[in-house]
């Protein structure tokens, strides 16, 4: 098939970019695409919302220790956010593709507090593609102030008439509620403020479930395409990532997907489940550089109702080839890295734990990545560089395609194994180069045998118990689904299940899965407040080896929590463990099962135990906060290591 024509028009403030199958009408210089013209749709985007708040790209920012970063130095909401450009001009014009520009420029002698970055936001429209290229390259020039991101993407709203059916899984796909159904007189807002009850929605069947955006977060290593089809014509809109590289956070961080508007977006740099400590913090005076994607939009269509699910089908398989291609050959910014700029490495990482195994094994599926993070773990909170991460196979063998070129450090984690693993030798990336590492070898944390263990090191609290939820809260996709912590209320099930006293775990006897409740939250009184709950493990000891034993705590995230741990007693003497106000997840709230990541080693004397019946208690000391929690990742006592 012969494709069509490029063309590139200009009438008024609008440029159009038309390849036949195609057409966007974007603002100058601002940026703002206001149309796209597909599949017998004169517009995808919602003609209700003014142009500049149909496609865009955001940021949240503030000065250091700015406290309420979304309205700081702002007269109203949502313009302040926005993205303003400031110059347009056209970066390429072929017969295979259109490049086009809109850039805004930080002046640092400017004394008004502004965003202090350039930010130069493109489109890219090809020759018999169904769908266009977005990208954005992020600068801070020398001279500038202090300042804070904690976010920043680019949002589509689409169409609320006729995109109402969204897709981000295989298993997650539905027909969602309208924009009208979250307004106080057909919805009733929860204690969550994302959270709304639909009372009397639109669509009738809708009727008693529970609409949260975050009900639909996606790991980044468990995403790369979402988005919406609508009806009459059908069309599918689609959100696709070739790579993961330039989103903080690396392969855990959870991301918004898709929500209620209906609301599409390419979530680049987030705070989302793991709080302020990724956040990217920029000195005065620094310099820094980003291209943040490009990101495919994906766009397709059926004439025919009943395939309207081959379109998901047909996004995937899309994804893929996306996927493929990357780097793309065709972007135009010299800051934008092609194939043969780029270097890769590659090794085997194996684990050593003689309480395991007496040889070394395969890290078997784990996960190993490069970042410019230096310390163990650091790569959660890492904002500001790019990663590259991909999962071993079963020998341990690994290689790490298309690096950017720089100084990285190696990290990773094994499912089955306890903490992080670093390779403290820097490893520099140049242009072509094919780095070998050869055998590494991952020692995780243990000083001695095990006594007892509760979970299954995954970095998740996923194989803990979780509850079915109160059906006045229901939202039917994960009635049956293994993301039953997706639902809402859960932290008040907690109550449920224990009215009068706090859950007891007995090694030996009781089994994890049906348990050990899945997030360590407050008890709801009988007079509706919160109160500090207090978990017991009871295990037996045949005998005390004199020393020191291990209490090793994976968390698999932590929201405001008072946690203390006592042996025996809860006198201050038996206190082995306190930290106080842990974590900004917010996992419990956002219907998460894991955050950031950390693990405590507590020192438990010989001295506090006894031949025969012991008790650990895991105090949550934090009372009236219905929403702070401790998820569990894994708990092991070791003996000492010379038992």
């Amino acid at each position: 098939m012969t494709k069509k024509q490029l063309s590139l028009t200009s009438k008024g403030s609008y440029v159009m970019l038309d390849n036949g199958l195609v057409k966007l009408t974007i603002l100058r210089p601002q940026g703002f695409l206001t149309g796209i013209k597909y599949g017998g749709m004169d517009n995808l985007l919602d003609l209700q919302s003014s142009e500049s708040s149909r496609g865009y790209w955001d940021i949240n920012w503030s000065l250091p220790g700015g406290e309420d970063r979304y309205h700081l130095y702002s007269t109203t909401f949502l313009q302040d956010l926005i993205i303003n450009g400031n110059n347009y001009s056209v970066v390429h014009s072929s017969n295979d593709n259109i490049e086009v520009s809109f850039r805004s420029t930080y002046n640092p002698s400017n004394s008004s507090i502004t965003l202090p970055l350039s930010i130069d936001m493109r489109y890219i429209l090809r020759a018999g593609v169904s769908g266009f290229y977005c990208y954005a390259i992020y600068e801070l020039p020398p001279g500038c102030r202090a300042f804070d991101v904690a976010q920043t993407r680019m949002v589509f709203k689409l169409r609320q008439e006729r995109f109402h059916y969204m897709a981000i899984s295989d298993e997650k796909q539905r027909v969602m509620p309208m924009p009208e159904d979250l307004l106080p007189n057909r919805g009733k807002q929860l204690i969550v403020p994302e959270s709304v009850l639909l009372v009397n929605p639109i669509n009738p069947h809708l009727k008693g479930e529970v609409d949260d955006k975050y009900q639909y977060s996606m790991d980044n290593k468990d995403g790369g395409v979402h988005g919406w089809i609508s009806s009459s014509p059908v069309v599918g809109f689609w959100i696709i990532f070739p790579s993961q590289e330039f989103r903080n956070g690396g392969p855990t961080k959870q991301n918004l997907t898709v929500h209620t508007g209906p609301t599409c977006l390419a979530m680049l740099q987030g705070t989302h489940y793991i709080g302020e400590d990724t956040m990217a913090h920029f000195e005065a005076g620094e310099t820094w550089r980003k291209v943040f994607g490009p990101f495919f939009v994906y766009l397709n269509s059926t004439p025919k109702v009943s395939n309207a699910h081959s379109l998901w089908l047909d996004a995937k398989k899309q994804r893929l080839l996306e996927k493929a291609a990357w780097p793309y050959d065709f972007v135009s910014s010299p800051y934008y890295y092609t194939a043969k700029e780029r270097g890769s490495v590659s090794g085997r990482l194996l684990v050593q734990d003689r309480f395991v195994s007496t040889s070394l094994l395969s890290a078997k599926y784990g996960y190993v990545g490069l970042s410019i993070a230096t310390t163990e773990g650091s790569w959660q909170t890492e904002s500001k560089g790019y990663q590259f991460w991909v999962q071993t196979d079963s020998n341990g063998n690994f290689t790490i395609n298309n690096v950017i070129p720089g100084t990285y450090r190696l990290h990773g984690w094994v499912p089955g194994f306890i903490g992080d693993y670093l390779d403290n030798a820097p490893i520099t990336v140049s242009p072509g180069s094919q780095t070998e590492l050869g055998n590494l070898t991952y020692v995780p944390v243990r000083d001695g045998p095990t006594v007892w263990e509760i979970g299954f090191p995954d970095r998740t609290a996923t194989g803990f118990y979780v509850p079915d939820v109160n059906p006045q809260y229901v939202n039917k996709l994960f009635l049956h689904s293994p993301e039953k912590f997706r639902q809402y209320g859960l932290w008040d099930r907690y109550t449920d299940l224990n009215p009068v006293s706090d859950q007891v775990f007995t090694i030996g006897v009781s089994d994890s899965k049906k348990d050990w409740f899945f997030a360590h939250v407050d008890r709801r009184g009988a007079d509706g407040k919160y109160l500090p709950t207090q978990w017991e493990i009871k295990f037996k000891l045949h005998a005390v080896s004199n020393g020191i034993y291990k209490l090793r705590l994976a968390m698999a995230s932590a929201t405001r929590s008072n946690l203390k741990a006592n042996i025996n007693d809860m006198d201050v003497k038996n206190l082995v463990f306190q930290v106080l106000n842990l974590g900004t997840d917010n996992t419990v709230c956002r219907h998460g099962i894991h955050g950031l990541y950390r693990l405590y080693s507590v020192d438990i004397s010989s001295s506090l135990l006894v031949k025969g019946d012991n008790s650990i208690f895991l105090t949550q000391a934090r009372a009236g906060d219905a929403l702070c929690g401790v998820l569990y990742d894994y708990l092991r006592l070791e003996a000492p290591a010379n038992s």
